[in-house]
């Protein structure tokens, strides 16, 4: 079942952090030649102080770089470059940078902002700048602030940049919500793939990649695993006397206690119709055939209805380890052959048998 913690929103945030992470690499490059570009052109304009000052952001900058390049810390990367662009800002409103043009790059501060954070911390973080701006724009003779500005560009600077904050929040939140319903709808379809519509046991599909990766793990580590193929008895006649509804609300009653049984480590799903196949990880034969006769034990001693009408419901098993098999296709054939024979003794049995359980299930320790 899909959780609000996904395993697929974590892998599409992780796809999306390692893209800003290459974005934010080549900005701060281009930042890099921007800065080298500006400062030349400060320097040889007389301006060899905003020059001087502009290379000087340089230097953080590559060090940020520096150190993503040597950790891989993508929350300490954009943290970095958001606290250096800021400062950068404030500089240049502070100073007003050549010709008192320097507050004009703070448009590129907000669509940055919001890319690299959530919307709140976004949000915070511009409120927090236009703050800075507030003062140096009223107070133009505190200490380091050189430059003063008419109260028309104040005005026009202001509306403009709440204009775009707001431009950029709108648009940022959009993607965000279409970005989560994409996410949504592949793990909807994604379940869908790989679960029983009727019981919501894993389908046949879903078993035979478990089976697979289970089958992997043996042979890299020599962990055992076991299965259960379990057979619904005579269920046919359930149908032909009660219904298909009624058919379908044993399959869903049975499902439901199979769960209940089954270890976070097991699987259980529907194989086809009546049958059902349950995976046992570092399980031996011993310890499955305990767990299948325990289910058989819970399933004879529980009252199937439809209703008002009770149904007599008993199911049969046949057990296998991989350490019987030496393939897959092995494995499910033994397990296949040994339902035959539960069948074949009399159904409401598990094989291959050990003992006969009358009075109830003996459950293996360990499993």
């Amino acid at each position: 079942m899909s959780q609000p913690a996904s395993s697929g929103q974590r892998a599409a945030g992780e796809r999306e952090d390692a893209q800003v992470a290459r974005l934010l690499t080549w900005l701060s490059a281009t930042a890099i030649g921007f800065l080298i570009g500006i400062g030349a052109k400060a320097w040889f304009a007389g301006h060899t102080t905003h020059a001087w000052v502009l290379w000087c952001f340089i230097g953080p900058i590559g060090l940020n770089m520096l150190n993503f390049a040597r950790t891989g810390n993508r929350v300490r990367q954009k943290g970095g470059l958001i606290v250096i662009v800021g400062l950068l800002f404030t500089y240049l409103i502070a100073s007003g940078g050549e010709s008192n043009t320097g507050p004009l790059w703070f448009y590129v501060f907000p669509p940055l902002l919001f890319y690299l954070t959530d919307l709140k911390t976004g949000t915070a973080v511009l409120l927090f700048c236009y703050l800075v701006a507030v003062v140096v724009f009223q107070f133009p003779d505190l200490p380091l602030v050189a430059a003063e500005y008419t109260t028309d560009f104040k005005i026009r600077f202001f509306a403009t940049l709440t204009f775009e904050s707001i431009f950029c929040f709108v648009l940022e939140a959009g993607r965000l919500k279409a970005r989560n319903e994409l996410v949504a709808l592949a793990e909807a379809h994604e379940h869908a793939a790989r679960t029983d519509e009727l019981t919501g046991l894993s389908n046949r599909r879903d078993m035979h990649n478990r089976l697979a990766t289970e089958f992997s793990r043996y042979q890299r580590s020599g962990h055992h695993f076991s299965i259960a193929l379990i057979d619904l008895d005579l269920f046919k006649n359930i149908n032909d006397r009660f219904g298909h509804d009624a058919g379908d609300e044993v399959l869903r009653e049975f499902a439901a206690l199979v769960k209940t049984l089954i270890r976070q480590t097991d699987v259980a799903a529907r194989w086809g119709g009546e049958e059902f196949l349950v995976l046992l990880p570092d399980t031996s034969v011993l310890q499955a055939l305990a767990f299948a006769e325990r289910l058989r034990f819970e399933v004879a001693g529980k009252t199937f209805g439809f209703r008002g009408e009770a149904l007599p419901v008993t199911i049969s098993a046949g057990v296998c380890s991989i350490a019987k098999a030496g393939s897959l296709d092995d494995l499910l054939k033994q397990a296949d052959v040994n339902l035959y024979s539960a069948k074949e003794s009399g159904r409401n049995r598990v094989a291959p048998r050990v003992r006969r359980q009358e009075t109830g299930p003996t459950v293996a320790s360990g499993r």
